[in-house]
């Protein structure tokens, strides 16, 4: 026996299921929507990634706020959503009423560690007590930040750390040599302008994939780091992060930094056997200071002309001998070749006939292509 219900029956269930489903919705907009579900204790304006993906970009938004719910020299410091002030939870009374903006109608976005954590969640409570009026948490946090493949912000001061430490990394001015990086920048940066990254990239950048990169810029309203950041990503590089505030935030916690008057080059670090100079200590200089030395290529014209260092002088090991003259004596040379045998050889002549003169030689495997780009194996 079937049921077949009356025009009033069907009206009524309608309505029902209607009023069910608004009963049980989560107060957000519906472009909002998180990936996980409210929970006992949170505040109820959740947001996604997509939402957040949003408000972060770089020139910083107006009317906008991402809160770091999390301690700052533990988690904020080592990696942070891009635009994002730190007050950590448990120091809210205090920095909430110097760091929360006075416009009450702000947008705020709290976030912390992900589902687990409840820093956010209390904060935005305490927002919401002082007569913010648009709040919102990110309730997935950090973790789903990075999950979702989006750069990863450091703070300056963990940035000085490493330094500190003397950890291995790149550190990258994104910002225009001449106006910027010349008049001033961080110690131990490089300068690759955004604007010349697709011609310099595979020139100044480590052959390593897996290196550290960090790009910086003019601070959260420029966006040259970010951009080469993506590019770096696109490139292949998997450890790529930013430091958002960049060089005006280093200037106020630490003084000027470099200026292209107050710089010194690198040293030449020698290597193991007498007159190498170290893998390393070559890359540095070629990268941060070309023109403090004199790079001469000993291989002959043919193989110069496939490819070699930006600025290098052809003076073929066959011939240098009767060019002993003509070599530079203002600055260092450094002798290299495609395996570090010929170099070597013009480092024994120039210091048999020439020892006043500076020099070192790579000891190297070194291949190269026309646009610039090489591979260096050696010592």
């Amino acid at each position: 026996m079937s049921f077949k219900p009356t025009p009033l029956f069907a009206a009524l269930l309608t309505s029902f299921c209607m009023a069910s489903a608004s009963l049980v919705s989560m107060p957000v907009l519906a472009a909002d929507a998180p990936a996980t579900q409210a929970r006992a204790g949170w505040y109820t304006k959740i947001v996604n990634l997509d939402f957040v993906k949003q408000q972060a970009v770089v020139p910083q938004i107006a009317g906008v706020m991402l809160i770091d719910s999390r301690p700052a020299a533990r988690k904020y410091d080592l990696g942070h959503i891009p635009t994002a002030v730190n007050i950590p939870d448990s120091a809210f009374d205090k920095l909430a009423p110097t760091l929360l903006p006075a416009d009450k109608a702000t947008l705020l976005v709290f976030y912390c560690d992900g589902p687990e954590c409840i820093l956010s969640h209390n904060s935005a409570f305490k927002a919401e007590k002082l007569g913010y009026t648009n709040i919102r948490v990110y309730a997935d946090g950090f973790p789903d930040w990075i999950k979702g493949g989006n750069l990863h912000a450091v703070s300056v001061p963990y940035l000085k750390k490493l330094m500190d430490e003397k950890t291995p990394i790149t550190l990258i001015d994104s910002r225009p040599k001449e106006r910027k990086y010349d008049l001033g920048h961080i110690p131990g940066a490089i300068s690759l302008p955004d604007s010349q990254f697709d011609k310099l990239a595979a020139q100044l950048l480590p052959a390593d994939k897996a290196a550290a990169l960090y790009f910086y810029c003019e601070g959260l309203s420029c966006k040259l780091s970010n951009d080469s950041a993506q590019k770096a990503i696109k490139l292949g590089y998997s450890n790529v992060k930013v430091v958002p505030e960049g060089y005006p935030a280093w200037e106020k916690a630490y003084g000027a930094g470099t200026s292209a008057a107050t710089a010194k080059p690198p040293a030449i670090e020698a290597g193991k056997d007498a007159g190498t100079i170290t893998v390393a200590s070559f890359e540095r200089i070629y990268k941060e200071a070309p023109a403090s030395v004199h790079l001469i290529d000993v291989r002959e014209p043919q193989e110069f002309a496939t490819g070699s260092f930006k600025g290098a002088i052809n003076m073929p090991i066959n011939s240098l001998e009767k060019s002993l003259d003509k070599l530079p004596t203002d600055k260092p040379i450094i002798f290299f070749c495609g395996a570090g045998g010929r170099s070597g050889e013009a480092y024994d002549m120039v210091k048999l006939y020439k020892p006043e003169l500076k020099t070192a030689f790579l000891d190297s495997e070194i291949k190269w292509t026309k646009d610039g780009a090489y591979t260096i194996k050696g010592k």
